[in-house]
Formats: structure tokens, sequence, C-alpha cells
């Protein structure tokens, strides 16, 4: 098959999908006579990137796959196209999920010794319906709580591909200023552009965050606390956290 007609074929998948498409799943969509090879379909997606350096949109790879997305010089225009308000979380869940991502698998009794604080069923019920986190085991304590880690939805949602495109814990720290508008072509500052705070939260969660609060929610750890989590667990890619 000649590489214009992989190209449009995948273009085509791509945009009717309702979820990014792997390369196997792009595969799938061919017979066993008519199936491009695995390079061939590597180079058709490279190129297809290569034609969208110039557009409104980008395709790009994320945990579950390729996808077609609205590039962020642009998505302020485009939003103005959804009428209905932004969905805004409070402090609490920020430093949750974070406290997840970066320390997983994490118990709930673990967070809220992290946090101080009892950790609210809303909360924990958001972040497994918002498919970002869900139970990935259970430690072996009496009671047997359950262990939580991130998705692969909490991944795409984010634009990263892996565990191990979350900013270290450093990186974070040496912010100055978290701009809610920073650069989203970053990975590194999708999660905290991507979840504004919520202005009409609880009493445990009325605390605005500011640019300090802010960066020690996103590392996941007690303001009050400069230490860092164990080596290594932030960043365990494994098929328990992210599958």
């Amino acid at each position: 098959m000649e590489t214009s007609q992989l190209k449009r074929i995948i273009e085509a998948a791509l945009l009717a999908s309702a979820h990014p498409l792997s390369l196997p799943q792009i595969s799938g969509l061919f017979d066993e006579f008519s199936m491009p090879s695995h390079d061939d379909l590597a180079k058709a997606v490279e190129e297809l990137q290569a034609d969208a350096a110039e557009r409104g949109i980008e395709l790009v790879e994320v945990a579950s796959g390729f996808r077609y997305q609205v590039r962020q010089d642009v998505h302020p225009f485009v939003s103005r196209l959804w009428a209905e308000r932004q969905t805004r979380y409070s402090r609490a869940l920020l430093e949750t999920l974070s406290l997840i991502a970066y320390r997983q698998p994490i118990t709930r009794a673990e967070i809220e010794q992290i946090r101080g604080v009892a950790v609210s069923t809303n909360i924990v019920r958001t972040l497994e319906e918002r498919d970002w986190v869900r139970v990935v085991g259970y430690r072996d304590l009496p009671g047997k709580p359950a262990l939580f880690g991130t998705t692969k939805q909490f991944l795409d949602y984010f634009n990263l591909k892996s565990l191990d495109e979350l900013p270290s814990l450093s990186e974070i720290r040496d912010i100055e200023e978290l701009d809610p508008q920073l650069d989203l072509d970053n990975p590194r500052g999708a999660i905290a552009a991507r979840l504004p705070v919520d202005d009409e939260a609880g009493a445990e969660d009325a605390d605005t965050i500011t640019d300090t609060a802010a960066n020690d929610a996103l590392v996941g750890a007690d303001p009050a606390s400069s230490e860092e989590p164990p080596t290594g667990s932030a960043h365990e890619d494994t098929p328990e956290s992210i599958a």
C-alpha cells in the first residue's frame, strides 16, 4: 500500500475514534493481505505529525496511543464552542491526586497521615469516576486497606506517555511561580494547569492555592515539610499502576 493512502486511513481512523489508538490497534484495521509493517505504520504516523506542524491540531502520543488534539495556542478560542462551565477542583483533591501519582501504590490512611486531615469520600469518588485512579491491590495489614494508583486515563488527560514524564520533585520545588497558563505543550506543566481550584469547596478545602501552596500540592507533600518521598516510588511505571 502506498504511504499516501496509508496516511489517509490512519488519519481518518484517529479522527473517527473516541479514544487514542495504539499502533497494534491501527494495524488491526487491515486484513492479512493489506496489513502494513510496523515500520511502515510508524513512518506514516511520523509523517502525519510533521504534516500537522503548522496546523491548529497536533498528533500526539499518550499512554493509550496516538490522538489528534487542539493545540494549546488556539485552545482558548476553540473552547468557546462549549458553553458549560469548566470543572474546578479543590486543593484537597489536587493534593490527593498528586500524592497518589508520586507515591503509588498508597493507602487512604497514608494520604491522610501526610496531609494531616481526613480524605473526603467525595474526593476519592470523584477521582475514581474520572477514571484517574483505581484500586490496584491491598496492603498486607489488618483490614486489608486498598492501595490506590493512577490509570492510563490519568496519563492521557495530562498528555503523558508514562509516569516517567512526571516532573521530578526537585524541578517542582525550584519553580518560583506557578502560572495557571503554564505551557501545556510541555507535559510537565499539564497537571498544575489542568486542575484549577474549587472556589466553592467545603471547610477542609476552603484555602485558595497560592503559587507556593500549589507547588507543594503538585509535589504531593505536606506544605510544612520538605521531605521527599522514597526514591523510585513516584516513577515505577508498573502494569498495576497504570493498566
